[in-house]
């Protein structure tokens, strides 16, 4: 818990940001799957029973490789896990596969803030 994760997401085609990317040959923007990347280590860094953080948002990317496309159709594989945490800031390493082949990866930053009641209320009920 609050380590690493894995999840998946299958590329319906009827999501509002194919028609323009690009018109006759849908394919999701490589920001998308950094964002995917942010989103899922979010999931993971705020199921950490020690740190609970609140009002998590992306506040860097470190480094990002789109390697291939992610068409309408196909299932995305992704697996993050948090390299490192100091007070608000929690670093996580991510990919995006298809067809067993990374298409994205990306180091990227999240930060909020550290929520002390739910420790507290740990302690206070004998935890």
């Amino acid at each position: 818990i609050g380590k690493c994760g894995a999840g998946n997401y299958r590329v319906r085609g009827d999501e509002a940001f194919l028609p323009g990317h690009f018109p006759g040959d849908p394919m999701m923007p490589g920001v998308i799957l950094v964002e995917a990347i942010a989103q899922l280590g979010g999931v993971v860094a705020q199921s950490d029973p020690e740190l609970q953080l609140k009002n998590l948002r992306l506040s860097a990317v470190r480094s990002a490789k789109v390697l291939g496309a992610a068409r309408p159709g196909d299932t995305l594989e992704l697996r993050v896990e948090i390299e490192g945490r100091l007070a608000g800031l929690v670093q996580v390493a991510g990919e995006v596969r298809s067809g067993g082949a990374v298409i994205a990866s990306a180091k990227v930053v999240l930060s909020g803030d550290v929520d002390l009641r739910g420790k507290e209320d740990a302690h206070a009920d004998g935890g």
